[in-house]
């Protein structure tokens, strides 16, 4: 084979100016990617637009993304099936009489919710539909409503079992064992710090407050819930100790869901079971597709090697590991604004991985840093899409719940210092339960 036609800055210049023009002309995200690398197939002689087909179907043909039509699967059984309707009471007697009672279990039910669908936008969807209103019928501003349930709706993609893990493992080659184990802690800190800031809102607004449940009925809610809040430990544990892999505990998932709906609690019907194989088509088309094409663009920048032309100069200034975790959050952070997470793995994620090799990032610990951050950018304009999700639900502007948004991510900011200057928030669990991950 010859030389190549275009230079990698050429390359670059092309990939990158016709995909974000497309986005300025309101192209859908996942399409701008396939028609950015069309030209390039064009000019160069070496290539032919058939290309950009292989490499989509190359990046379908994967054992480990069979993960995420399964996780969303799961989380929509979850929704039909009364399973929510359960850990929601169970929530409310937890934290019902903390100050802002409703907004503290919608933090609280976001975390259950996490540990069993693996995806933020099923969370806002479900959690606008069930929160909102309520949260308006009891006195609580639409700006705050909109923005809590959004943020608290992002804790799915950080606390394990998350479709971002799977892909980040999947498409870097780390260890998805580890990553479950390395986003609990994280995920947990920035819960309780939504917590927090639902606290002092409350405080300072007057928002209403339950009584304080009984022992009786904190325990017969937990009773009534015990069978939901397996399922993480199922999912969990499962891939953990060697039982099965990602994707198998997705199955196992959507069976165990499934079984609670039609056997255990009985609220699923065979309309409900069609809505939630219809809803979870719609999502996983999405989602998919967005794999593909961006896998299609992370080959041409790997046939240019562009992430080596990007990330030379960035390897010249020499800087150590928390430096280049700020760095590499900071990217990741402003991505996240612009682009889905998966493809922002699949692009940006390795054009980042040599930096954080050179800088002695452990492996698990820059997927930790990379995946917190983006999940900043689904509540930050103008990609942010549980806030859209959240804002469409309760008709309102995506302006108007800004300034509540932007005071709530404040101490989530706080905890991904944290985790960037104290790498065994992410690494002590896998290294205390299952150390072989780590290798």
């Amino acid at each position: 084979m010859g030389a190549s036609v275009l230079s990698a800055g050429q390359a670059a210049w092309i990939l990158f100016g016709v995909f974000f023009a497309l986005l300025g002309l309101r192209v859908p995200v996942a399409v701008a990617l396939g028609l950015a690398c069309l030209p390039i197939l064009l000019i160069e002689p070496h290539l032919w637009p058939m290309v950009l087909l292989q490499e989509t179907f190359n990046a379908y043909n994967s054992f480990i993304l069979l993960a995420v039509p399964f996780f969303l699967l799961t989380a929509n059984l979850m929704n039909v099936g009364g399973i929510t309707d359960r850990l929601l009471r169970f929530s409310r007697s937890l934290v019902g009489h903390f100050p802002g009672g409703l907004a503290q279990v919608n933090v609280v039910l976001s975390i259950f919710f996490a540990g069993i669908s693996g995806s933020s936008t099923a969370d806002a969807a479900s959690q606008a539909k069930l929160f909102i209103e309520a949260q308006r019928r009891e006195g609580y501003d639409d700006s705050f409503s909109v923005a809590i349930t959004a943020v608290s709706a992002v804790l799915a993609v950080i606390i394990p079992p998350s479709i971002l893990m799977i892909v980040w493992g999947g498409v870097l080659t780390v260890s998805i064992g580890a990553l479950f184990l390395a986003g609990i802690l994280p995920g947990l800190l920035i819960g309780l710090a939504q917590m927090g800031t639902v606290h002092v809102y409350a405080v300072r607004r007057g928002y209403p407050t339950y009584p304080r449940a009984s022992l009786r009925e904190v325990g017969a809610s937990l009773l009534v819930s015990i069978p939901a809040l397996m399922t993480p430990f199922i999912i969990i544990g499962g891939k953990i100790f060697g039982w099965f892999t990602a994707t198998e505990s997705a199955c196992i998932a959507v069976l165990y869901a499934g079984t609670l709906s039609l056997i255990v609690y009985r609220e699923m019907g065979r309309s409900q079971l069609y809505e939630a194989f219809s809803e979870t088509g719609k999502l996983s088309a999405i989602t998919l597709f967005c794999v593909g094409t961006a896998s299609a663009f992370g080959w041409m920048l790997a046939f240019y090697n562009i992430p080596q032309a990007l990330m030379s100069g960035v390897m010249a200034w020499g800087m150590g590991p928390i430096a280049t975790g700020f760095f590499i959050a900071g990217v990741f952070l402003v991505v996240g604004c612009f682009l889905d997470a998966i493809p922002a793995i699949i692009i940006v994620g390795a054009i980042l991985q040599p930096s954080a090799m050179q800088a002695g990032l452990h492996p698990v610990h820059f997927a930790m840093i990379g995946i917190v951050s983006l999940a900043f950018g689904l509540v930050t304009p103008p990609y942010g899409l549980c806030l859209l999700i959240s804002c469409a639900v309760a008709k309102m502007r995506v302006v108007d719940a800004l300034k509540d948004t932007g005071i709530m991510l404040i101490p989530m900011l706080a905890v991904l210092a944290l985790l960037i200057v104290w790498p065994d928030m992410a690494l002590l669990l896998p290294r205390l339960i299952e150390p072989d991950f780590m290798r």
